[in-house]
């Protein structure tokens, strides 16, 4: 896209924030004073790219290992993929600016693809003979879905309200709007789906902290994508506690309108030290646990009764 489109939208508010960063109010539209905020967008930007990261290393441990449906829970899965998705929807009601869109539809197809590992090997550890329609089935799901995002994507680009960058936060006001009442419209909707998402990131982990207890062993998992994702939720809190608060909103207030992110962001943390800790306890697992061996041994007893 092109720079100077976002430079047109928002040169009309380089008056409200004279002594601001100029890139990185020409970039996301926001008002950095001081070291603070500067600091805030920059931890911001590399939570993103944390954030963006952490599916790689699933993928490359998915089809080294082969066992992925058996490693992961499809309701930590769903429960991200619902996260993400509320997510996306909200960057669009609120309006957000095309950096957010972006990203978001990007955790959302990076979720699509981590379904699709999941399933592809359900089908083929189990022996079906559906893999290629299973293959094409969401294949085309995936085109469709990028297809549908990039339209509403580019929807999205051409909006002319510009509102605040706030990192992952969906917590968007108008540029100039003075803080007179607790929260706004767009602010409402914004804390409402942000709610809902921490919600699902939070659930999603327990079912797979369970399985790893039920397998005792992390095999088929890659610790780098819960360590990105740690990572990832330390710098974005570290980048909301660090932003100074609008003109004319307490520290208190501020805490409160970004409370649905920063209770998402440090529970999904706490529990994600809780998978570390498993990642220790059952680092000596074998691969072959009994739910593990079990399809291996029957393959190997058909093999040899014909």
């Amino acid at each position: 896209m092109d720079p100077r489109h976002w430079r047109g939208l928002q040169l009309g508010n380089l008056s409200d924030c004279p002594n601001g960063s100029r890139w990185v109010m020409d970039v996301f539209n926001e008002c950095a004073q001081d070291g603070r905020d500067i600091a805030s967008v920059i931890l911001g930007l590399v939570s993103i790219f944390c954030f963006a990261a952490a599916s790689f290393p699933q993928f490359y441990q998915a089809c080294k290992t082969g066992i992925m449906d058996r490693a992961l829970s499809i309701y930590f899965l769903l429960g991200w993929l619902g996260g993400d998705l509320l997510n996306l929807i909200g960057s669009f009601l609120a309006h957000q600016l095309p950096l957010q869109v972006y990203t978001a539809i990007y955790y959302v197809l990076a979720d699509l693809v981590m379904l699709a590992l999941y399933c592809y090997y359900k089908v083929k550890n189990r022996g079906g003979g559906f893999t290629a329609q299973i293959n094409a089935a969401f294949l085309f799901l995936s085109l469709g879905t990028l297809s549908t995002v990039s339209f509403l994507g580019r929807g999205a680009a051409v909006a002319q309200d510009p509102v605040v960058f706030k990192g992952r936060s969906l917590l968007s006001t108008r540029v100039g709007e003075l803080v007179s009442e607790p929260f706004t419209r767009s602010e409402i909707i914004g804390f409402t789906i942000g709610s809902v998402s921490s919600v699902l990131y939070l659930c999603s982990r327990v079912p797979q902290i369970y399985m790893n207890y039920k397998r005792k062993s992390t095999i088929g998992i890659s610790y780098s994508l819960f360590a990105l994702v740690m990572l990832g939720n330390s710098l974005y809190g570290l980048s909301v506690l660090l932003k100074n608060p609008e003109p004319g909103q307490s520290e208190g207030d501020y805490v409160l309108h970004h409370l649905p992110w920063l209770v998402g962001s440090l529970g999904v943390l706490s529990l994600d030290v809780v998978i570390s800790f498993q990642f220790l306890a059952y680092q000596g697992g074998k691969p072959g646990t009994h739910e593990e061996r079990g399809p291996l041994l029957g393959e190997q007893g058909d093999s040899l009764e014909s």
